[in-house]
């Protein structure tokens, strides 16, 4: 590849595998140039169960990917999501060194790392420690204090934990599909660099990313997180719901979901009928779409309401002005953003990636079904959002991920321990 600086994102979620290999261009901008999408059949709601059938589901996305872009890759951004993660919000305090009180790199590692001393179990491990603000001797709202002048140095955190058990056996199944990790990226940090605005982030903003199955939250104040959660439901048990009420195959019921679903009953005529086959797969059955909406509804309504629940904890509404932004295959169902605006009781708009245009054209999509002529730009928001991330934090001296320095000595245990079996 000579000096071309190429970065690859691996979405491993519940339904499907989506690979991206992407260049960044001598103008720093992002130049995708391939794309893989393969079924998922070793996870469930997020979390991996299957480590042979999430390796080979792995394999196969990038393996389209790379076909596509032409060249070979060897390591990847990979997202992570799931219940077993959770948050919290941290403080630090350190004094500044040196005679001259001259704030350097130094303390503000030394302060991060004051930050990170809070209570885990040993089933735990930390994921990312993000910066909220630094304070200078009392003044706050500092994004950058390097070089600035103090004798105290505090920071308010974001930390993002998760399962040790969950993080080997995803970090096993992209070894073993012959990949190496540059880094593990919390899934709707990466969709928000993908789908977010500078300008939604300071003034504001919740991320919604309701994926097949799990639902992913982020919530930004005054351009930093605040605020991460992942729900264990999404876009699956709407199909699954479907399947039950409509005695259908799964595989049927998401088709169904896709071209006929709308999440609000009463935006559908009473008059409009639809074809749907039956359980046995021999003939078709034919229902008001209006009944299948009544399916889909309460489940929609559910996962709003759980929302609107984690978002209670987060304090009043006014202080994300800028609503509430919604992503995932989920999130393109007729209807949902108005019943999410109604429910949460904010403005909610869909949002998409950018630098993707044209390729979902030729993608080959053994994924999703189509509503329409073209493959929805928003099922790539976490892939082409790890594209973002590895952008901004692609070391140029090691692309090893167990190098990293805020991920600890674990993973450099877990190294050693996987290299033991490849």
């Amino acid at each position: 590849m000579g000096s071309r600086r190429i970065i690859t994102g691996i979405d491993i979620g519940t339904t499907k595998i989506c690979t991206i290999i992407a260049e960044i261009t001598p103008e720093n901008s992002i130049d995708i140039i391939g794309i893989g999408l393969a079924p998922s059949h070793g996870l469930r709601k997020g979390i991996v169960v299957d480590i042979d059938e999430t390796s080979k589901a792995i394999k196969e996305a990038c393996q389209k990917a790379e076909r596509m872009a032409g060249i070979k890759v060897s390591s990847a951004f990979v997202g992570i999501a799931g219940s077993h993660i959770s948050s919290l919000n941290s403080h630090g305090v350190v004094a500044v060194t040196g005679e001259e009180k001259e704030i350097k790199e130094s303390d503000i590692q030394r302060v991060i790392d004051a930050a990170k001393i809070i209570p885990l179990s040993a089933e735990e491990e930390m994921l990312h420690v993000l910066a909220r603000e630094f304070i200078v001797d009392g003044c706050t709202g500092i994004k950058d204090p390097l070089g600035m002048s103090g004798v105290r140095l505090e920071v308010e955190t974001h930390i993002v934990t998760g399962s040790s058990t969950s993080i080997q056996n995803l970090v096993k199944s992209v070894l073993r599909a012959g990949m190496d990790v540059d880094d593990i990226v919390l899934e709707p940090l990466a969709s928000s660099e993908s789908v977010l605005s500078i300008d939604e982030k300071e003034l504001g903003v919740t991320l919604v990313d309701i994926g097949g199955g799990t639902t992913d939250i982020i919530v930004f104040q005054e351009g930093s997180i605040s605020f991460t959660s992942v729900l264990p439901v999404g876009g699956n048990h709407v199909s699954n719901d479907i399947a039950v009420g409509l005695r259908t195959p799964i595989g049927e019921a998401e088709k169904t979901k896709i071209q006929w679903g709308c999440a609000l009953s009463n935006m559908v005529s009473k008059d409009e009928y639809i074809d749907v086959i039956a359980a046995s797969g021999k003939k078709k059955k034919q229902f008001s779409r209006r009944t299948l909406c009544d399916v889909i509804e309460p489940r929609m309504q559910e996962i709003f309401t759980l929302i609107k629940r984690e978002l209670d904890r987060v304090g009043p509404r006014d202080i994300t002005p800028a609503g509430i932004v919604l992503t995932g295959g989920a999130s393109l169902l007729s209807g949902a953003d108005e019943m999410a605006s109604q429910i949460i009781e904010l403005p909610v708009r869909l949002g998409e990636p950018e630098h993707i245009s044209g390729l979902t054209d030729v993608v080959d999509n053994p994924v999703y079904i189509k509503k329409g002529d073209k493959v929805p730009k928003a099922i790539f928001s976490t892939a082409v959002g790890l594209i973002e991330y590895g952008k901004k934090y692609q070391k140029p001296v090691s692309k090893n991920y167990f190098n990293n320095q805020f991920m600890g000595d674990f993973f450099v245990k877990l190294k050693n321990w996987l290299n033991d079996f490849f």
